[in-house]
């Protein structure tokens, strides 16, 4: 059974978009949007991008950068983490083989 997407509005710097998701997806999607919102506003409001499409990219330049460290961190992360479970391993392996 599939699961039939549904229209969600948005709203973005004044402009009403609709978009269609998944029912599981909305919350995300609005929240994306609200995230996005600000980040337009925050640029246009500083004077220092002119434009909406200048505000847009900007706007998405600046997520995607957000977006590129929080996997850099989540990589460094998963390895740090992968470190540790292996060092616990050996160890129980070293207690278990020497009682």
């Amino acid at each position: 059974m599939s699961i039939k997407q549904q229209s969600v509005s948005v709203t973005i710097m004044g402009k009403e978009y609709k978009i269609a998701c998944d029912p599981e997806e909305q919350e995300d999607l609005i929240l994306s949007a609200l995230q996005l919102d600000t980040q337009m506003r925050k640029m246009r409001d500083s004077g220092k991008v002119n434009g909406p499409d200048r505000i847009a990219v900007m706007a998405a330049l600046n997520l995607a950068h957000e977006l590129q460290l929080m996997k850099m961190q989540n990589a460094a992360l998963k390895q740090s983490l992968s470190e540790c479970l292996t060092k616990i391993s050996d160890k129980i392996e070293n207690v278990l083989e020497n009682p």
